[in-house]
């Protein structure tokens, strides 16, 4: 089915095509609206619960774990696993703002949606729906990135200021062409790779756990008893956020998804609480593998490091194997998501066009940005440009709920997570 957007008869907050009509900025009107173009990358078809949980964590368990955990190892020292769980409990929080408006509005818009009916459709709105779509294409980049680090690992090559930006722009290209095929397409893809990569990362870190319990060291034995203090903690579980923070791209399903005022919030659940706990298991078993210094020393890719002293060669085959299809599978969820939002943008006059005989824009234009920071950027910039624009929209959208949305959407009460799954 074509997704519903602008004029949409299930989203009658969106604009209508005749709303859409004009020049704005770089807007162009090609007689079809923004409607017209979602249509135009591809024959969409519903997607079910399970199918929106393994777009979520597939966005979710990518760069962020094989890619974050020493850089907040860095900042939290040998209390980075605590790092990852408080990212974890800022993740839970922000995201019952999101829940409790796509309950009641769901949309392809998503956040976007939420910023207009906040602020109005001005400057405000547009400027965050801007920060939070940069950032999400900043994310896109430090999966691809993370891609290339890790495939380059058994070679030694993973430090390639050609290779690496490379292969992520290959990512890209090849994710990027697979959403065009079609939603259906990614969906079946997004789930089985969720299962192997649940799997594998779960293995990993179960493993790593039993190994140090069996070598009689314990957990947290490589740990040197320094600490990075209490700021160290918080900056380090500010960038874990990075971790958690693709929850947001299933607000973006909203006019895929079957029902979707009940299953955004179960899928936003789900995914967070499959993530913490994946999480808190493999920063523990590197932690007691090679500890806060040895995650600092292997950085961009901690994981593999941490495999070697447990499994050997072996073990780094498996957790490289792993990274390239968590980060692959990552790209193809965060694409189509991101693009949906575009899309959105483009309807609401907020996103320049590219000309109108160029068809699949938000595609094109989202995979294409995606390229130039993988390229330009290396994983330490990627990462906190993308912690920077995602606490700042967030800020942003969550005093917009405060002050302008909590009697419209009807927040009030008690726990996230128990009104969200009882949605």
């Amino acid at each position: 089915m074509g997704v519903e957007v602008a004029g949409s008869p299930t989203n009658p907050s969106c604009l209508s095509k005749s709303d859409t009509a004009g020049k704005g900025w770089g807007f162009v009107d090609d007689g079809r609206g923004a409607h017209g173009r979602m249509s135009d990358m591809s024959k969409r078809a519903d997607i079910s619960l399970t199918g929106s949980v393994s777009l979520g964590t597939g966005v979710m368990i990518g760069a962020g774990i094989f890619a974050l955990v020493g850089q907040v190892a860095e900042f939290a020292g040998n209390w980075f696993p605590l790092a990852f769980l408080l990212g974890a409990v800022i993740a839970a929080i922000s995201s019952y703002s999101y829940i409790r408006y796509s309950s009641v509005n769901p949309s392809s818009g998503g956040i976007a949606m939420l910023l207009k009916d906040a602020y109005g459709p001005g400057v405000i709105a547009g400027s965050f729906s801007l920060f939070m779509y940069v950032s999400m294409v900043v994310a896109e980049s430090l999966l691809a990135r993370t891609f290339g680090t890790y495939l380059l690992r058994p070679f030694d090559l993973q430090d390639s200021a050609v290779l690496v930006p490379l292969l992520g722009v290959v990512a890209i290209v090849i994710a990027a062409t697979v959403n065009l095929v079609g939603n259906t397409l990614v969906e079946r893809s997004a789930t089985a790779t969720a299962v192997l990569k649940i799997i594998g990362i779960a293995a990993l870190a179960i493993g790593g756990l039993i190994g140090a319990a069996v070598s009689g060291d314990g957990f947290f034995a490589k740990s040197s008893g320094e600490s990075a203090g209490i700021t160290g903690l918080l900056a380090g579980a500010t960038l874990s956020v990075l971790a958690y923070k693709g929850f947001t791209t299933v607000t973006n399903q909203g006019d895929d998804l079957r029902d979707p005022k009940k299953n955004i919030a179960r899928s936003i659940v789900i995914s967070l609480l499959i993530c913490t706990v994946l999480y808190l298991l493999i920063t523990v078993a590197v932690e007691s593998s090679i500890g806060a210094e040895g995650a600092v020393k292997a950085r961009d890719y901690a994981l593999a490091q941490a495999a070697e002293p447990l499994f050997g060669s072996t073990g780094v085959g498996i957790t490289v194997a792993v990274a390239v299809v968590a980060t692959v599978s990552g790209l193809l969820a965060s694409l189509y998501s991101v693009s949906r939002l575009y899309a959105m943008l483009q309807g609401m006059r907020q996103a320049p066009s590219l000309p109108q005989k160029v068809s699949h824009q938000p595609m094109i234009i989202t995979a294409g940005l995606a390229i130039l920071a993988t390229v330009f950027l290396d994983l330490s910039q990627i990462a906190s440009m993308g912690a920077f624009l995602y606490l700042t929209m967030d800020i942003a959208v969550q005093w917009g709920i405060i002050r302008h949305l909590r009697s419209k959407i009807g927040g009030g009460r008690g726990s996230p997570c128990s009104r969200s799954c009882s949605t």
